[in-house]
């Protein structure tokens, strides 16, 4: 990994990137024919034998197609934002969860080649102890956020070198005694 841009062209005053998991959308397309499921079962029902075994099941199905659903949803993709003040990383398709860290609270950034769902327990916002905060949406490569707190915080993001070579040279910039 290189500290400085290619032909050492300045970084734009706000650099974006994403990931993005199609895989994920298999699972929305399940919870979207839990919940068709569901709906089939309340309109035309084959059921003789009382109501409370077929509103278990209209019940049961819709709520787990919501469940996967949005839980899919969320975590299609992430998209994180760096500008001169902080880092952004946003959720899915309507930015939730969402998560805010100003530069003044990172301590440095590391580039990570191949991070991977199995090492976090899975896929979307993830915490382990003795690892920090992750979101993972795909396998790959990502950034390591090492924060003054003593956490880290993971992401898994296209053209991370490029993230972490922004935020180094950000965090250079505010250094004390750094030029402006």
């Amino acid at each position: 990994m290189r500290d400085h841009p290619h032909g050492g062209k300045p970084h734009p005053d706000v650099w974006t990137g994403r990931a993005t998991n199609r895989v994920q959308w298999l699972l929305a397309l399940v919870g979207a024919a839990c919940m068709a499921l569901g709906i089939e079962l309340a309109v035309d029902s084959p059921w003789n034998d009382g109501i409370a075994p077929l509103v278990m099941a209209v019940v049961g199905c819709i709520a787990a197609g919501l469940l996967v659903l949005f839980g899919t949803l969320a975590f299609v993709h992430v998209a994180l934002r760096v500008d001169k003040e902080c880092l952004e990383v946003r959720c899915g398709h309507i930015g939730v969860p969402r998560r805010r860290i100003p530069l003044s609270e990172v301590e440095g950034a590391d580039f990570v080649e191949h991070v991977t769902p199995r090492h976090w327990g899975g896929w979307g916002y993830r915490w382990r102890p003795e690892k920090g905060t992750a979101v993972v949406v795909r396998r790959g490569e990502g950034l390591v956020l090492r924060l003054w707190d003593g956490h880290t915080f993971t992401i898994t993001v296209d053209d991370a070198e490029a993230a972490v070579r922004v935020i180094r040279d950000r965090l250079r910039a505010r250094a004390p005694g750094a030029a402006h």
